[in-house]
């Protein structure tokens, strides 16, 4: 049971642990970073794991001449363009018709699903791009998308560019602030602050749509 508890935060937080992944794998480090960013874009029942924080981790040690920041940048666009991908076709084929009673309704955080097709429902096309910055609503929005059958061309405009964004500023701001002494020092602080100012948008939609929701006086 040890073992397996260990193996489940080594894997939520592996974003913590990437000196360990780099010792052990070295440039193989590469595609299990790949695979995390893929499985939590691409795969529904898995929006835990972490994604603003581990592009954030990887830039930071490639201002250590851990990764090559080029190909860093290129594996992260490239799983998180496939992992949506995939995910909107699995939405197109599973559709929102998942019963609560279900395995798969039992896995996929209902609350977290029915916030994200709201959103969706609000913003359109524009919630592929945006729920990128947003932890859960990333892993469902795409999936949504799929279910609504909204038009592949349409999808796919809005994935790659919000692919190219999310990727670009969180693996690059790591990589800038890599080479700042006190970020190095504090680097675990740094995390929380990527982590707290990504899921404040969320935070903000749901006061907006709480109080836009309250009948006028």
């Amino acid at each position: 049971m040890n073992l397996i508890q260990g193996l489940i935060s080594f894997i939520l937080h592996i974003d913590e642990h990437l000196v360990d992944i780099i010792q052990i794998f070295g440039g193989w480090s590469y595609v299990i970073l790949f695979l995390i960013v893929f499985i939590e874009t691409g795969i529904v029942i898995f929006p835990f794991l972490p994604g603003d924080s581990l592009l954030f981790a990887g830039g930071a040690f490639a201002a250590l001449d851990a990764f090559n920041i080029w190909v860093l940048v290129a594996v992260f666009f490239v799983a998180a363009v496939i992992g949506d991908t995939v995910n909107y076709h699995i939405g197109r084929k599973v559709g929102m018709s998942i019963s609560p009673g279900s395995w798969l309704g039992k896995v996929i955080n209902q609350k977290k699903m029915k916030a994200a097709e709201t959103f969706f429902n609000t913003h359109g096309g524009k919630t592929i791009l945006i729920a990128r910055f947003m932890p859960f609503v990333r892993t469902f929005a795409p999936f949504v998308a799929g279910a609504s059958r909204m038009n592949y061309r349409y999808f796919a405009f809005y994935n790659v560019v919000g692919a190219a964004f999310w990727v670009g500023l969180c693996t690059m701001l790591g990589y800038l602030f890599g080479n700042i002494p006190i970020i190095k020092e504090n680097f675990s602080t740094v995390l929380l602050a990527i982590i707290i100012l990504s899921v404040l948008p969320a935070l903000i939609g749901m006061v907006k749509s709480k109080f836009s929701s309250q009948p006028a006086r």
